[in-house]
């Protein structure tokens, strides 16, 4: 089966690995700058870098051969975007024929309508729908608040930490969004690093390192970004990211665990598990 994941983040990354384990072929879309926190275990890092690998799979950026997606850009002749088209098509069909997941950049997923997926999942985690309907494929998922089992997907997966997370939703919608970030050794909002400004965003500190409470750990334009608490390092935006103020830039675990930065969250993880029960109850399980 072909699954279609719009959203390549740290949460989608985790439900690809699951689901690429399981057996499935992966497509997975993104936007041309990925904003990805967790970037050791996030497959957006394709986009920049060509190709990630997260847990042993490894992942391709598939473009168009020329300057970036056919998707992303307006304009120009319809011949050669024919021909770029032809040639993402074919570098997508390489990819999983090498066993591998293909990152494409496309912001609305809109290459689902050529490579026909049995199963779209929308992993933006948006909070709201950004567009998805429940006839973009013969399983549509949902990630997360913002959409409605039976209406514009067939499906919705609890996000919420907690004991719900992780469970299948088949009729309504995933808890709403507190705005306060799941509870991790005591610490909520306090885990959260955002920009003090708009500007260029330029990392000081690397994924991985122990930080301490009020070290400087990127900068905005000058503008320091600094740690409310002790802990590693476990994700910080690329540097020279273009950002606005109050952008969620970098994420410190207070239990100070190095190796858990490369690999996926036990929260990626129970998602993509809920997703693994929508797909084989919605799709036909092949072992009943």
């Amino acid at each position: 089966m072909l699954v279609m994941i719009r959203g390549a983040g740290d949460l989608a990354s985790g439900i690809a690995v699951r689901l690429y384990r399981a057996g499935f072929r992966i497509v997975m879309t993104e936007i041309d700058r990925p904003l990805s926190i967790r970037r050791t275990v996030c497959f957006s890092e394709a986009v920049r870098q060509g190709e990630a690998v997260v847990e042993g799979i490894k992942a391709v950026h598939v473009c168009d051969g020329d300057n970036g997606s056919a998707y992303s850009r307006n304009g120009g002749d319809d011949k050669n975007r024919d021909h770029a088209d032809d040639r993402r098509r074919a570098g997508i069909a390489a990819a999983l024929d090498a066993g591998m997941i293909a990152v494409v950049t496309d912001p609305e997923a809109r290459i689902r309508d050529e490579l026909h997926p049995d199963v779209f999942i929308d992993a933006c985690l948006a909070k709201r729908n950004l567009g998805t309907r429940i006839d973009f494929a013969p399983v549509v998922i949902g990630i997360g608040p913002g959409f409605t089992a039976g209406t514009d997907c067939h499906a919705v997966i609890e996000t919420m930490r907690g004991h719900t997370l992780g469970r299948v939703i088949y009729e309504g919608c995933a808890l709403p969004d507190t705005k306060t970030p799941g509870n991790i050794g005591g610490y909520t909002i306090e885990r959260l690093l955002r920009t003090p400004c708009a500007g260029t965003f330029r990392t000081v500190r690397s994924i991985g390192d122990i930080v301490e409470a009020g070290e400087t750990v990127a900068e905005v334009d000058g503008m320091p970004v600094t740690a409310q608490i002790r802990g590693v390092l476990r994700g910080l935006l690329a540097d020279d990211t273009a950002v606005p103020e109050g952008l969620k830039c970098g994420d410190v675990d207070p239990r100070c665990q190095v190796e858990n930065c490369a690999t996926a969250s036990d929260k990626a993880l129970a998602i993509g598990g809920g997703v693994l029960e929508a797909i084989l109850a919605l799709a036909g399980n092949p072992y009943k």
